[in-house]
């Protein structure tokens, strides 16, 4: 296991330096850690060198008091890339990952290689969303949410076919540090980056799951929107994370359009 140490707390990450000219940064979503991207990793280990980590108040990485809301989660992002000396990298990004993503790359476009942005938004639901989920985890805790967000996760269909899996992941959940995962709800409460993603330069390839019912196909669409030259696809059958109920088909699109050259910087 690798650990930054970041201010008072320490970043927990993984690099695959598979000694490629490209790097591939993966960035994951609300409480979650980087094992969500495993299955899409293992199929694109030929495609560059791997980036995963885990966002402050996730997985093994700590978090401290300190709150500039989605501020704080890129430069996180910034320190580790600097860290490694990664001057240029593919982004995917998924969820609140999506929208570190978009901040890095309206910010630091030069960093950008190509953008890949996943069921996320530039504005992620609203405030009063934001503050009953704040509450109901102060009050009693992620298992008082773990079941409603697994229903948002993953379509019926995977619930019906993998039930070990929902299961695992509603672990994942629940094992999530609740001021890690109340700080980043406020992060994602406070952010509305309409304006940071229409000034984006790089062609973003932004990706939707059909079934997805946190950042619906149509509100990922409208995200394209902002960014000019942008692409859209849809998963059928996935949920709000595609890189768990469908990593063969989210794989191809990522392979697909960072191999092209025409959706270039």
């Amino acid at each position: 296991m690798q650990f930054l140490q970041q201010e008072d707390f320490v970043l927990h990450y993984q690099w695959n330096d598979n000694k490629k000219p490209r790097t591939l940064l993966f960035i994951n979503s609300l409480g979650t850690d980087f094992r969500i991207w495993n299955g899409v990793v293992e199929l694109l280990k030929n495609e560059g060198n791997i980036l995963l980590f885990d966002n402050r108040g996730h997985g093994l990485s700590g978090t401290n008091d300190r709150s500039k809301g989605l501020e704080d989660y890129l430069e996180d992002t910034l320190l580790l890339l600097n860290h490694l000396s990664i001057g240029k990298c593919v982004v995917i990004g998924l969820s609140v990952g999506g929208m570190i993503a978009q901040m890095l790359a309206s910010q630091y476009p030069e960093m950008i290689d190509k953008l890949i942005l996943c069921d996320t938004r530039s504005k992620i639901a609203d405030e009063s969303f934001w503050n009953n989920r704040i509450h109901q985890v102060e009050l009693n805790g992620l298992r008082s949410v773990s079941d409603s967000i697994m229903q948002r996760w993953f379509p019926q269909s995977f619930h019906r076919d993998h039930p070990e899996k929902v299961s695992g992941y509603k672990n994942m959940l629940e094992q999530t540090s609740p001021r890690g995962y109340i700080q980043t709800c406020a992060a994602i409460r406070d952010a509305d980056l309409t304006v940071k993603s229409m000034k984006i330069k790089y062609p973003a390839l932004c990706i939707a799951g059909s079934e997805d019912l946190s950042t619906t196909p149509a509100e990922v669409k409208e995200l394209s929107g902002l960014i000019a030259g942008s692409s859209f696809k849809v998963i059928e059958g996935s949920g709000h994370l595609p890189c768990i109920d469908n990593p063969d088909k989210l794989s191809k699109l990522i392979s697909d359009f960072i191999n092209d050259n025409d959706h270039g910087k």
